[in-house]
Order: C-alpha cells, then structure tokens, then sequence
C-alpha cells in the first residue's frame, strides 16, 4: 500500500473556503476509483506554522499513484480548486509495510 500525503496552507483571502475543500477533497472516495481510503482534517490550533488541511489517501500501488495524479475528476475538480486557495503545500508519498 501507498500513503499519499498533502498538507496545504490556505490563502489568507481563501480561509472562508476551507470546508468547501475539505469536502472536495473527500469527494474524491465517491469518483476516483483508485482511492482505498482518505481522511481529511482541518487544523484547529492556527499557530503560526500550523498547514490549514490535511490529506491522506491509501492507494494499491506506486502504479496507482501515478494513475491518481493524473485522473481525470482529482485533475479537473480537486486539484482546480486546491491550486486556486493555496498559498503553500508540502507532501510525502511512502510505502506500507
């Protein structure tokens, strides 16, 4: 198994849509098929190094990762709106063991 991580800093201007992303981001169980299991949280602490959203999705395979990175619904509705509000991101992809 493959955990995909993406922790996203939210522009100031943007905070107002946090929760509209956060069930973005979790819609991707319903229309990308390659997704096992994925969680999504929203910081509640805002300290000054705190990300605002946290994702982690569960693929199969490094195979399928790469097939997620370029499906078609994450493309066109997920990562439109995320690259619209963010103001930084960082991720880590690794394996299970």
């Amino acid at each position: 198994m493959i955990k995909h991580i993406v922790c996203f800093k939210i522009k100031e201007e943007c905070k107002d849509r946090i929760m509209d992303a956060k069930y973005t981001l979790l819609s991707m169980k319903e229309n990308v098929p390659l997704v096992k299991g994925i969680q999504v949280g929203v910081d509640f602490l805002h300290s000054e190094r705190s990300y605002d959203i946290i994702l982690e999705v569960l693929l199969d395979s490094v195979e399928d990762l790469e097939k997620y990175q370029n499906d078609e619904y994450h493309c066109r509705v997920v990562k439109t709106l995320m690259h619209e509000i963010r103001e930084a991101s960082v991720a880590i992809d690794y394996e299970i063991e």
